[in-house]
């Protein structure tokens, strides 16, 4: 069993489609769900190159979907982590240690599973 409460998974590895990094989130989201996990940090980009924008996009819109509700407690891009920084490291102390890649990245989406 994986003892780690935060991972990070990159959705951009490989330069994936959107349906490609899409089933990558959700496998990750599950897998780490089952094994105890309370966080993780999905990198995405945020479209510099124009791929990271549609992959950012579609992770945000199947986030927020019914599908999701199960696994997914709460999610926050990393350019609104000040804004519910103390919210979400309540859920999630450890997330702490990852803040300086967070903090104003829009880049990546935290997503705290239930």
């Amino acid at each position: 069993m994986n003892n780690k409460k935060v991972v990070e998974v990159n959705l951009e590895y490989g330069m994936p489609t959107v349906d490609v990094a899409l089933q990558r989130m959700k496998n990750s989201l599950t897998t780490h769900k089952r094994q105890g996990g309370k966080a993780v940090i999905l990198i995405h980009g945020y479209g510099a190159s124009g791929v990271g924008g549609s992959i950012k996009n579609a992770v945000k819109k199947c986030l927020s979907e019914n599908s999701m509700r199960g696994i997914v407690k709460i999610y926050v891009g990393g350019e609104h982590w000040l804004d519910r920084k103390k919210e979400i490291l309540a859920m999630c102390k450890s997330l702490e240690n990852y803040e300086q890649s967070i903090a104003n990245n829009d880049g990546v989406t935290v997503v705290i599973l239930r």
